[in-house]
């Protein structure tokens, strides 16, 4: 995969990445504060559209209504997650499409990553919502 510059990505960068998005994956699907809180900066937001304006959720409120709601997984619903895209422009930005699914919503997921002293983290999320009966 190459960067901004057309120069191939270490592979290491990519694995890295990826590894970040499954903790994700697997802090969504299981409710699992403490996973999201791995993947997630701590100064991160969510963002959606909402009523023709844009909603901001900050992490730890976001955190709260994850507290809040039954898994998906112990309520043994299917699990469908998967990285669409990955764009990376340099050693410490990237751009992650994904989709995912707590039915009966389904998800499309911008995750914007930085490099951290901490490692690749997630710093924002742009996301759309589609409920399917």
């Amino acid at each position: 995969m190459p960067d901004a510059s057309g120069r191939p990505m270490a592979a290491s960068t990519v694995a890295e990445i990826e590894a970040v998005i499954q903790t994700y994956f697997d802090g969504l699907y299981e409710g699992s504060v403490e996973k999201l809180a791995t993947a997630f900066h701590p100064v991160s937001h969510l963002y959606c559209e909402k009523d023709g304006g844009v909603l901001d959720v900050p992490r730890e409120q976001w955190f709260e209504a994850v507290r809040k709601r039954e898994s998906a997984a112990s309520k043994g619903l299917p699990r469908d997650d998967r990285i669409l895209m990955m764009d990376i422009s340099g050693p410490e930005t990237a751009l992650v499409k994904v989709a995912c699914q707590l039915p009966p919503r389904y998800f499309t997921d911008y995750l914007v990553l930085n490099r951290t002293s901490d490692g690749w983290k997630i710093v924002s999320k742009v996301y759309r919502a589609e409920v399917r009966e």
